[in-house]
């Protein structure tokens, strides 16, 4: 069984929990990281030196890095109806999909981090510093700008088109945050759409839209 090493709080591990809740796939689960074990423990450094989560065990194969865990496991476990929409082998196609996943993970994530971290969390790096939380907000407000004019030119109901696909989990959870952490942000029709598209979906109200930002 796949083993999910991780806090269930955590947007990077949610991306995995809610693929394996799309999939179908089963899965046991430890709590690592702020909040519960320190992945400075020995044990957790044995699984990874990065002492980052998620970390998954997949019958021995040790896999980090969320985005690589999804695709990896979409890739090998994916079956029946929907999966071949959900991580296309098409080159193109995939390349799209993969795309907007490494935008998730890192030109809107560039400012979502201060302004989580510093508003939400308030962890001692950013809490009360109003100039870095104020830098995040204008990039990740610019960042959501350009999903919405995305999302409304391609008039498509997924982030990649017209079939749920792996790029709509972490850009989905990168959503979530936008509207569960608290500041001034502008009205984006077309985001608000796509968000209430995917509270249709099971794993999105598990892993997503539950309220946790």
């Amino acid at each position: 069984m796949l083993t999910i090493y991780g806090r269930a709080n955590s947007i990077n591990v949610r991306k995995v929990l809610w693929l394996c809740e799309e999939i179908g796939l089963p899965f046991a689960r430890e709590d690592w990281g702020r909040g519960y074990q320190p992945t400075s423990d020995a044990a957790f450094q044995r699984l990874s030196r990065f002492g980052v989560v998620p970390v998954v065990d997949d019958d021995g194969y040790l896999l980090r890095e969320s985005n690589t865990i999804v695709r990896y496991l979409a890739a090998k476990y994916a079956t029946g109806k929907g999966a071949a929409d959900l991580y296309p082998s098409d080159l193109k196609t995939r390349a799209t999909i993969e795309a907007w996943m490494d935008w998730a993970a890192t030109d809107v994530y560039t400012g979502l981090r201060p302004v989580y971290l510093g508003l939400h969390v308030k962890t001692p790096e950013f809490a009360g510093k109003s100039d870095i939380i104020d830098w995040g907000r204008g990039v990740w407000v610019r960042q959501m700008h350009t999903l919405d004019a995305e999302l409304t030119a391609s008039g498509a109901p997924y982030i990649a088109g017209d079939a749920f696909t792996i790029a709509d989990i972490p850009v989905g959870l990168v959503v979530n945050r936008w509207y569960g952490v608290d500041f001034e942000k502008p009205e984006l029709p077309a985001v608000a759409r796509y968000y209430e598209r995917l509270s249709e979906r099971p794993g999105y109200r598990l892993y997503g839209r539950n309220g946790t930002p």
